[in-house]
């Protein structure tokens, strides 16, 4: 047996069933650890091909106006640049404005168990809206504020209709928000790492291959699991060891005592790209976080060598950028 199915076998025989999922997934015959993504019940359902293309290019326009803001400065990308990995690469806030949660990137977004960090809104499409009115964020006063700037451009009235055309009011704040998630839908990326998945054994080195066996064997897929490597539960952060946060998590949005220090556990996709980390950004490395998740999620001290070399299988995971 090659070294690939070997590790293949390995990813096979983790369980990956730690922490609680409000969206559980099971596919029969696929590996535990690698699986495949749960199918989003909210989607939209699917289009005629011209209609989705010019849903997609109005969100992907839409993603990038700054007139969706109150004071025409920010649009999605201040926040989520496309350039830097759909992050902004600052621990928390946009400008001078602070807030309290780093932003996670808008790639593969729509994959997640949710796009927020405590599942303030389950789907791509619901999410958008939420920014466009956060004083802190776009700072939209109101949402017809948001409708009036764009009914005023003949050519995105003219855009809304093409895009949906099933719709006798296109220009509608909702519309906004479905434009920019079907853009948001259409932001997957591809890596190294699913090459290997798919069989090709020289996709990964061979220090990538010994980085992820020792992921694996360290027990990181037991929250880091799918292609996606994570973004599919919550889990509790501080689970071997209790952790110093003022961030009570999903709490603030149940107020049940169970979900204090819960958040979703984020993708590894693209995570060497992504940083600073952690729902607050506090964490400046790559080598930093994989130590503190050892030590904080599993009760593990990782030595220098393992944490070098985790942190070298990460690598497979980035993907490139589309010009």
């Amino acid at each position: 047996m090659s070294n690939h199915a070997l590790l293949l076998l390995s990813l096979t025989l983790v369980a990956a069933s730690c922490g609680r999922s409000e969206t559980p997934f099971v596919a029969a015959g696929k590996p535990a650890a690698i699986q495949v993504e749960p199918v989003d019940p909210s989607a939209p359902a699917p289009l005629a091909a011209t209609t989705e293309a010019a849903r997609v290019a109005l969100g992907k326009a839409l993603y990038h106006d700054t007139r969706l803001s109150g004071d025409g400065t920010i649009s999605c990308t201040t926040c989520h640049s496309l350039d830097t990995y759909g992050v902004d690469s600052k621990p928390t806030g946009i400008a001078e404005q602070l807030g309290g949660r780093n932003a996670p990137t808008s790639l593969n977004a729509f994959r997640h168990v949710a796009p927020f960090w405590d599942r303030g809104e389950p789907t791509v499409e619901a999410q958008a809206l939420g920014p466009l009115m956060n004083p802190i964020e776009h700072g939209v006063a109101k949402k017809w504020d948001a409708v009036a700037v764009l009914e005023a451009d003949p050519a995105t009235v003219a855009a809304l209709a093409a895009a949906l055309p099933e719709d006798t009011q296109p220009l509608t704040f909702e519309n906004i928000s479905a434009a920019i998630g079907a853009f948001e839908r259409s932001l997957v990326t591809h890596s190294r790492f699913d090459d290997f998945l798919a069989g090709d054994e020289g996709a990964l080195t061979a220090a990538e291959q010994q980085g992820l066996v020792d992921f694996v064997d360290t027990g990181c897929t037991m929250c880091h699991t799918s292609t996606m490597v994570g973004g599919q539960l919550y889990q509790k952060l501080g689970l071997a060891k209790p952790f110093p946060a003022t961030d009570l998590g999903r709490f603030d949005m149940t107020g049940n005592e169970t979900d204090k220090h819960y958040f979703k556990v984020p993708t590894l996709l693209n995570i060497e790209k992504t940083g600073p980390y952690m729902h607050d950004g506090s964490v400046q490395t790559l080598e930093e976080m994989i130590r503190l998740m050892g030590e904080q999620q599993l009760g593990e001290t990782l030595d220098t060598e393992k944490v070098q070399s985790i942190a070298t299988s990460r690598s497979s995971l980035t993907s490139q950028l589309a010009p």
